[in-house]
């Protein structure tokens, strides 16, 4: 064989691996950006979590909790509060309620609370309700509840119910399978 026809194969050869190397790179930019992060694991860890939320200049909500994990990079993102959270509500007349629970999710995609143990919240005119799991849907600013739920008015009135549907600001509250009569100060 002569020198020339060696070049021309190795020039081929050459060729085809660059050829083939060139076709089987892809985009892989998502997979290496989720190397070394378990799919089950959050992609960020938040401790002592002050929020606060402001409209317009007014403080409307203060969130407080001792820990947040955040699983926005799984299909159905959401943020899990583990060491429960403490959420100050202010409304247009900067008038507080609190929002207690153990354990909490955030479901980004629905903006669905899920709030768990120990739940309890107490509105601004003194009206109390317990429960040990309560829904928030921040869209239609509803609460609901298939659990046990006991509400406390303030004039110390009572009622026990299996299931809670409310509106945010209590004023269409329906309470199913109860017993006891509440009485909330308009």
């Amino acid at each position: 064989m002569n020198k020339r026809h060696i070049y021309n194969i190795l020039n081929i050869v050459t060729v085809i691996l660059t050829v083939t190397m060139f076709f089987s790179c892809s985009d892989n930019f998502n997979q290496i950006q989720k190397m070394g992060v378990s799919e089950n694991e959050p992609i960020g860890v938040a401790e002592n979590i002050n929020l606060k939320h402001t409209d317009s200049g007014r403080l409307t909500a203060n969130l407080l909790s001792a820990k947040m994990l955040d699983y926005s990079n799984r299909d159905f993102p959401f943020n899990e509060f583990t060491g429960g959270i403490t959420l100050y509500v202010f409304d247009e007349e900067n008038k507080k309620s609190t929002i207690v629970s153990d354990y909490a999710i955030i479901y980004n995609n629905t903006d669905l609370i899920d709030l768990q143990g120990n739940v309890v919240i107490t509105t601004h005119d003194g009206n109390v309700l317990k429960t040990e799991q309560l829904y928030y849907d921040q869209n239609r600013e509803w609460l609901f509840s298939n659990h046990l739920v006991e509400i406390i008015s303030s004039d110390g009135s009572s009622m026990k119910g299996n299931i809670f549907d409310s509106d945010a600001k209590f004023t269409n509250v329906e309470v199913l399978e109860a017993n006891g009569n509440v009485l909330f100060n308009e």
